[in-house]
């Protein structure tokens, strides 16, 4: 009899490479489609380069360049024209600056219904949205994707989320995965994939299914995904990419692991609150509160039917005079279904800024807040400091609520006054003008020179795991310790191409709080503690609490650490995407088997890793002494086979 499947088990099954999902831990997946972004692609091409691959071998890898594109100084220039160079050799289609962004982008142009798509940028999950497997990841693993190696995941639970009933209007899909993240937070789902269904799924066109499967990032979940269906078919047929459909859905009997039912109607407009994604609030408990800035678009709400809903809000109207508003399109496409159709007409009257198509404005590259600024933003992530001003209080909301807000400069509900919905284009106009190397995808083009800025320094590898570790307690950090903490984005963004230069930064955000309790920042900075304790020969660990390694995939939070002589990290959970690069570039993530011994330890403390190689070969168990043997805990990491391979070589570079 054959067994039922959700569209997720449909997926992976017919891409499994590794593994067996009834008994191994870890699964083993091949990769049709992979895509990158300028911030963590120069990296993973290095990485690429260092294999000796003549070509990439899946089906399609697209490079994008849509976070630094405002070029200040070379590095960034620099950096866009190594990409393209690489593009160009290995048969990689190059997305060009203003071309959009690489989420947005994809679901446009190329992503396909029943395949894998692994992309260098934590919300690549935005792709299932259209039905496809898509998972971000660290550079390094796009790297091995394009050179034909399996892509590795913990064996998936799966969360089945009923929808059902339909939006009110004035509600829209910001507030489906707000609400999803007020049940789930953003902690203890790792190992979930979040697969949506039920009558309400239908009610939801494909830009709004790529909102909430973008944002399930934020959850910590391998992905979510939505079925393929009629809603999928229409638009992929007016992308002109009818051929591209293929219909999946759960089987009748199909059994999640996990069920969890909204009632769509029943919503209400939501919002989340500073400093994260899953400090949930109504916007009716804010209603009123003073506005400064409104930054609207970003992968999670730029498509055409999120910025047309803005312009219909803002018709003939103009925003509050002390209220600044920002509005980045998601692709060109985007911007040129607004002209046509007058809406950039519209927000321009109303006083609003459009801004380039690109990431921008949601990783801190410009447009922050000034000092103390309530900024309402439809992007992804409200860390502190993520915005590019720390005193900003970030709330995200839906382009309704942003709308709203805008016309008064305070919090307003959307529902008072909602606008028409928007429909379902039946055609949407193409122009893949800036879409470079089509035509030799996958074949690449012999003899093309790699242009190289200064600023691009090769890739440091890692040196094989020790029998045991001298080593200090580097730095001590908190719960839910975000990749933009450990590795600033914005401005020093333009530095992730040169490790040496780049790990100056490393926990930049924390205030130097270093080799002082967490506390003063009179203390020596991260950079510099580590390279003293590295000259002496004396191994650098991370202790960390809950949730270490939220957010990004930037890899560079684990890579920049390991250049800087960092073996372990000791915290009381990891983040899946941060806890995969910490074992690509060979440091060792570990689990406190007694948080109370986090509450003991203090960055300066003197630690002896005294069994961490038996640890990794076997026994999963270090014992770790502190002070010179003053008092001792323990500490636990699980892994795979490979992973112990890996970890064991030095990292993934090494272990090949």
């Amino acid at each position: 009899m054959k067994t039922a499947l959700t569209v997720a088990q449909k997926i992976l099954s017919s891409h499994l490479v590794e593994g067996d999902p009834a008994t191994d831990p870890e699964l083993g997946i091949h990769i049709d489609q992979t895509l990158t972004q300028d911030a963590t692609g120069t990296m993973a091409y290095l990485q690429f380069e260092s294999m000796d691959v003549p070509r990439v071998k899946t089906d399609l890898s697209v490079s994008y360049v849509d976070h630094n594109t405002v070029q200040i100084g070379f590095e960034n220039a620099d950096d866009h024209d190594f990409l393209q160079s690489i593009a160009k050799k290995y048969g990689i289609v190059y997305s060009k600056c203003g071309n959009g962004i690489c989420h947005q982008l994809h679901v446009e142009r190329f992503g396909k219904p029943g395949t894998t798509l692994l992309g260098s940028d934590s919300h690549t999950p935005t792709g299932g949205g259209i039905g496809q497997i898509a998972i971000g990841a660290g550079g390094i693993d796009i790297a091995v994707a394009m050179a034909g190696g399996a892509f590795h995941i913990p064996t998936p639970k799966i969360r089945g989320i009923e929808l059902k009933g339909k939006l009110p209007k004035g509600c829209s899909a910001k507030d489906v995965i707000l609400k999803v993240l007020e049940k789930f937070g953003t902690k203890g789902n790792v190992g979930w994939i979040f697969e949506y269904f039920g009558p309400g799924v239908k009610t939801l066109d494909v830009p709004s299914r790529a909102t909430i499967t973008n944002m399930g990032a934020e959850l910590g979940v391998t992905t979510s995904v939505f079925p393929s269906d009629a809603v999928t078919k229409q638009f992929l047929t007016a992308q002109g990419r009818a051929k591209d459909f293929v219909e999946i859905k759960a089987d009748k009997g199909a059994k999640y692991d996990d069920v969890y039912s909204i009632d769509l109607s029943k919503l209400q407009p939501l919002m989340a609150a500073p400093h994260n994604p899953g400090n949930i609030v109504t916007v009716k408990s804010m209603k009123g509160t003073k506005v400064n800035q409104i930054m609207i678009g970003s992968c999670t709400n730029s498509s055409y039917r999120d910025i047309r809903t803005v312009a219909l809000y803002l018709k003939g109207k103009h925003v509050a005079d002390d209220v600044e508003v920002g509005i980045a399109c998601g692709s060109r496409q985007v911007m040129s279904m607004l002209a046509k159709d007058g809406s950039l007409a519209i927000l321009h009257a109303a006083g609003c800024r459009m801004l380039e198509n690109a990431c921008g404005f949601c990783i801190g590259a410009h447009m922050s807040p000034r000092t103390g600024a309530i900024s309402l933003r439809t992007n992804n992530r409200n860390f502190e400091g993520r915005s590019g001003t720390k005193s900003a209080q970030v709330y995200l909301v839906s382009p309704e609520t942003a709308a709203a807000s805008a016309l008064t400069g305070k919090v307003e509900l959307p529902t008072k006054n909602p606008v028409a919905a928007v429909p379902s284009p039946k055609k949407f106009p193409i122009d893949d003008a800036l879409f470079l190397y089509r035509n030799t995808a996958g074949k690449g083009v012999k003899g093309t020179e790699i242009v190289r800025g200064p600023n691009i320094a090769p890739v440091p590898k890692g040196v094989p795991l020790a029998e045991r570790y001298n080593a200090v307690c580097a730095i001590k950090v908190g719960d839910k310790i975000t990749t933009d903490h450990i590795m600033p984005a914005g401005a020093r963004l333009k530095f992730r191409s040169n490790i040496p230069a780049y790990a100056k930064f490393v926990f930049e955000a924390m205030g130097d709080c270093v080799a002082r309790g967490g506390e003063g920042a009179s203390s020596p900075n991260f950079h510099d503690v580590c390279l003293a304790n590295k000259e002496k020969g004396v191994a650098n660990v991370i202790v960390a609490g809950e949730s270490y390694g939220q957010g990004s995939s930037r890899e560079h939070a684990a890579l920049c650490p390991m250049y800087l002589g960092v073996k372990a990290v000791i915290a009381k959970s990891i983040e899946r995407i941060h806890r995969a690069n910490l074992v690509n570039f060979g440091i060792v993530p570990f689990i406190f088997d007694d948080p109370k011994a986090y509450e003991k330890i203090a960055a300066g403390d003197k630690l002896e890793l005294v069994n961490v190689k038996a640890a990794v070969e076997g026994s999963g168990q270090v014992e770790v002494e502190v002070g010179g043997g003053q008092w001792k805990f323990t500490a636990t990491t699980s892994l795979s086979e490979r992973e112990r391979h890996v970890i064991l070589s030095g990292g993934l570079l090494a272990s090949l």
